[in-house]
């Protein structure tokens, strides 16, 4: 089982963050994940000024558990005086961070595969892992996109359909609103609108010609947690876990659980939300 924490904001405020952690502790308790994922927005970067001991206080409750996690990074993460690249050093200073910051000449920091053995030790799922990056140039819209280099890399990634991989990023694609208007077995919540890229930069068509991927993950709006699915992938969104961040008086806050077994090429997933 896999539980998906997004946008926690940390470092808004010492009381947002209290409540941020104890909702971390509530669903960890609930759920009892074998690992976390992080998609984005782990830091409110302007107000967080001391990084480290932030997401120390913060994702305390994944340390105490000894669980593994994963992080990718958001827009938000690097907007104070820490890089991006040393912010994400930071993480894999922490107890269970399986993150890496993936190829060297690659776009972005946090480009990675991470196999899960099954009970034969051979793998049984894929996560791939993307750096969505932050803001567009000037004139291209608010958010940037998956450059055309990650793209050419995962594509390089062995796929196919025996093993079945899941995919995780902080900003939507553009396809989530298109799944929205389009797609099939419509659930959950939609208060705004997708804030993707302008630019389609062809990462859910590379995604779909893999062969392996059934399921893609992002956070980045807070209001939402819908999936769908579009030509087979479903798009799905987590729920927002920080109360740092923007959002709605009765859209209260909470996590999004993944359910895998081994030899089942599809998932279960689910929106938890405890009480606040």
């Amino acid at each position: 089982m896999v539980v998906q924490l997004t946008d926690l904001h940390l470092g808004t405020s010492a009381a947002t963050d209290r409540r941020t952690r104890s909702l971390i502790e509530s669903v960890l308790e609930s759920e009892a994940p074998d690992l976390v994922v992080l998609t984005g927005d782990i830091l409110e970067g302007k107000r967080a000024r001391d990084p480290r001991a932030t997401l120390r206080f913060g994702l305390g409750p994944i340390f105490e558990r000894r669980l593994p996690w994963a992080p990718v990074l958001g827009n938000h993460d690097d907007e104070g005086r820490v890089g991006r690249r040393r912010l994400f050093d930071l993480m894999r200073e922490l107890p269970g961070c399986l993150g890496r910051p993936g190829p060297q000449r690659l776009s972005g920091i946090g480009n990675y595969v991470l196999r899960v053995r099954g009970s034969a030790r051979r793998p049984a799922f894929i996560f791939y892992m993307f750096d969505s990056h932050a803001y567009a140039p000037e004139g291209f819209g608010t958010y940037a996109w998956v450059q055309a280099d990650q793209i050419a890399w995962f594509r390089r990634l062995p796929g196919g359909r025996r093993v079945p991989a899941l995919a995780f990023l902080h900003i939507p694609l553009p396809e989530w609103e298109q799944a929205w208007n389009d797609g099939w077995g419509k659930r959950g919540h939609r208060h705004e609108a997708a804030c993707s890229p302008v630019v389609n930069s062809g990462l859910f068509a590379a995604l779909l010609e893999h062969g392996d991927v059934v399921g893609a993950f992002c956070g980045h709006d807070h209001r939402n947690d819908y999936e769908a699915t579009l030509h087979g992938i479903r798009l799905a969104y987590g729920r927002a876990s920080g109360y740092g961040g923007y959002g709605l008086p009765r859209f209260s806050k909470g996590a999004r659980v993944i359910e895998l077994r081994e030899g089942v090429r599809g998932f279960e997933t689910r929106v938890v939300s405890p009480p606040a």
